[in-house]
């Protein structure tokens, strides 16, 4: 267990940081894990996943800086922002002749990552690749977590378009590194084509950020987590078996968008709700992250966690009265397409 005396960070509500104490975690392979701790660590955990090639000041940044929703977090939350190995800020490129890591095995990293900080039950968010992790984890270690926040899931083996695709961008991450093809082939994982710009309209601010973040990334350590996703195990069977609540967000121009709803359609319909955001890709929480805030309110509110009182007066917020029409904060009037299916508190 790490020694977390003095180590915690210092939250002022009113100028939440979004970057935190880092922690460099050793693991059961010998591998080192960067973990970014945002909170009171007395405070109940959230841990995040981000998706290949992103860490977490690239794959949730703009939902950290949404003050709502950020102060929604933090103040019921100390937040343990998990890197995928050699994906954190600075990281060098891993050598070679360390032996490769499957799913399982980056898996077992966060159990290690709970053991150090001596976290019990914990709530987790994770996008895609990091949504897929943080099943699994959740269907081996099933009293670990109390419920599942997930951004374009996946859960099926690859595809032959995604396994042929994937292959391509491994070949040129080995030859050619983090080149302008394979940011381009990740900017269309990501976001959708009304962000990425054409030729008439430029990029916008947070895809030229991503395109900076990915020419800091290691393309072997990238290389290596997308190998690992390309070689995912089915885990549809499971999906029956989770009984943690679950709350999936989707992008309807999302690569995976059929797949979330492959997801949510096998998931207890007792214990989950899906949320569809229109004109919008994979990474909700970077394209649009205010159309989480509602629904995740909701959903913390099963668990008996509050937005802070200050923070009540928000005509957004649903604990609050409000004198504005609720018509005009209808899920169609937001640009969301709700389907919820009845969960157990």
């Amino acid at each position: 267990m790490g020694d977390s005396s003095g180590d915690s960070v210092s939250i002022d509500i009113e100028t939440i940081t979004f970057s935190g104490k880092e922690y460099l975690v050793k693991t059961g392979r010998g591998n080192f894990v960067s973990v970014a701790v945002v909170g009171d660590q007395d405070k109940p955990a959230l841990i995040t996943y981000p998706d290949l090639a992103l860490n977490y000041m690239s794959c949730f940044q703009g939902l950290f800086y949404c003050q709502e929703a950020s102060s929604m977090l933090v103040h019921n939350f100390c937040i343990y922002h998990i890197s995928p190995p050699g994906h954190e800020l600075g990281a060098f490129a891993m050598n070679p002749d360390e032996p490769a890591l499957s799913v399982d095995d980056l898996v077992d990293q966060i159990v290690d990552v709970l053991d150090y900080f001596g976290l019990g039950t914990v709530l987790c968010m994770g996008v895609t690749a990091g949504a897929y992790i943080l099943t699994l984890f959740a269907m081996k270690y099933t009293r670990r977590v109390m419920g599942l926040i997930l951004i374009s899931p996946v859960c099926k083996a690859p595809s032959w378009t995604e396994w042929l695709c994937n292959k391509v961008m491994s070949n040129l991450l080995y030859f050619c590194g983090m080149c302008s093809l394979v940011k381009e082939l990740l900017l269309v994982r990501y976001f959708s084509k009304g962000v990425r710009g054409s030729a008439e309209v430029p990029e916008s601010d947070v895809v030229q950020a991503c395109r900076r973040f990915l020419g800091e990334r290691q393309s072997p350590n990238v290389l290596r987590f997308l190998e690992a996703m390309n070689e995912r195990p089915d885990i549809t069977d499971g999906l029956r078996k989770l009984k943690c609540r679950s709350l999936i967000f989707v992008g309807e121009n999302s690569p995976y968008h059929s797949e979330a709803l492959h997801m949510t359609s096998k998931l207890d319909r007792r214990f989950s709700a899906l949320v569809e955001v229109q004109a919008c890709g994979s990474i909700v929480t970077e394209e649009q992250p205010d159309a989480m805030l509602i629904p995740m309110e909701y959903f913390l509110m099963g668990y008996g966690f509050y937005r802070p009182s200050k923070f009540n007066v928000s005509p957004r917020s649903p604990l609050s009265p409000t004198s504005i029409s609720p018509e005009l904060f209808s899920p169609e009037s937001m640009g969301l397409k709700l389907k919820p299916i009845k969960t157990k508190i």
